[in-house]
């Protein structure tokens, strides 16, 4: 017996303000067809103003629990991946937690950038593998519109808000890849990178800062690293990339997402694409993604799935499960 993370449940929040790639034209010296051709992306969801990162995953957490039919009682835990927490401290998963109604269990946030949800789903099978929880919400959630450089054309139009979450519970497998639930994870960091993709700011230097970003470079890391990391969880998970019903990537750019499709030797029929709706929504673009893709009836019970991200740190992994 052999006990797995099972997708019990799914759900979304995208904030209402709706921004569509012509609005940049009024600031900025770019094009709608400029920032179709560079990234895929036709329109993003920026949060209302005193709208927070935990007040969408909430939305989202809540979203997650009616759609697995649970009441947030029986959650044993919280882990919110997010690089825009509202506060230095306490984390967004602990004020998810209040928001919830939620006394019992813990609750922590993940920073890994646009790879924090993978990481999250990392940690959330561990503990339930160990038997240390049960049932764990597991969200990703950002406001990457509070630290754009609205002046920087190559950045700026490339981000937008929102949050997805899961809910994942103990379920016991046979140990087979036929299992339901997380079957492998795969997880990297290379601290080296650091420059390519971070924000001038901080606690520590007492400045919020904005994203800053070499874009060619990153496209070099990303589609060998996603590859890679996508290929070594198949590996891990004892399933070839035949196999694979759906690819749901990081939506960060199409050509990206397109470039490490074909290193698999998939066909992009058989990818959840949103970068289009929803820009890169970094920590929250895997959730939102396999939400909107089940929503869709793309997604459905049994599916084997394989979901890979890389972010600023650089960080990167990827995470197979069947649905």
């Amino acid at each position: 017996m052999t006990l797995r993370a099972v997708v019990a449940g799914c759900g979304h929040y995208l904030p209402d303000r709706v921004v569509e790639n012509t609005e940049f034209e009024k600031t900025l010296d770019t094009t709608d067809e400029w920032i179709r051709a560079r990234s895929g992306i036709e329109r993003r969801h920026f949060a209302a103003e005193g709208q927070t990162t935990s007040d969408m995953a909430a939305r989202a957490a809540r979203a997650a629990l009616t759609d697995a039919g649970r009441d947030v009682s029986e959650i044993d835990a919280i882990i919110v991946a997010t690089s825009t927490p509202d506060l230095t401290f306490p984390s967004a998963a602990t004020m998810v937690q209040a928001e919830l109604g939620m006394t019992n269990g813990f609750a922590f946030d993940v920073q890994a950038v646009c790879a924090g949800f993978v990481y999250a789903l990392s940690n959330a099978s561990a503990l339930i593998a160990s038997d240390q929880a049960r049932r764990v919400l597991v969200i990703g959630a950002e406001t990457f519109s509070r630290i754009m450089d609205w002046s920087d054309r190559s950045t700026c139009v490339l981000f937008g808000d929102g949050a997805g979450a899961l809910v994942l519970e103990a379920a016991e497998g046979d140990g087979t890849p036929a299992d339901r639930g997380i079957l492998a994870t795969d997880l990297h960091s290379d601290g080296r990178h650091r420059d390519i993709l971070y924000v001038d700011g901080g606690v520590s230097t007492q400045s919020t800062g904005h994203l800053r970003m070499q874009g060619r470079e990153v496209f070099r890391h990303a589609v060998e690293k996603l590859a890679s990391t996508a290929e070594a969880a198949m590996e891990k998970a004892g399933v070839r990339a035949d196999e694979i019903d759906w690819v749901v990537p990081h939506q960060a750019n199409i050509r990206i997402i397109q470039g490490t499709a074909k290193k698999l030797g998939l066909s992009m029929e058989r990818v959840v694409v949103t970068v289009q709706d929803h820009g890169n929504t970094s920590a929250a673009s895997i959730p939102l993604a396999l939400s909107v893709g089940a929503a869709r009836g793309q997604v459905q019970r049994g599916d084997l799935i394989v979901t890979e991200a890389i972010g600023g740190g650089l960080a990167w992994g990827a995470v197979v499960l069947r649905w």
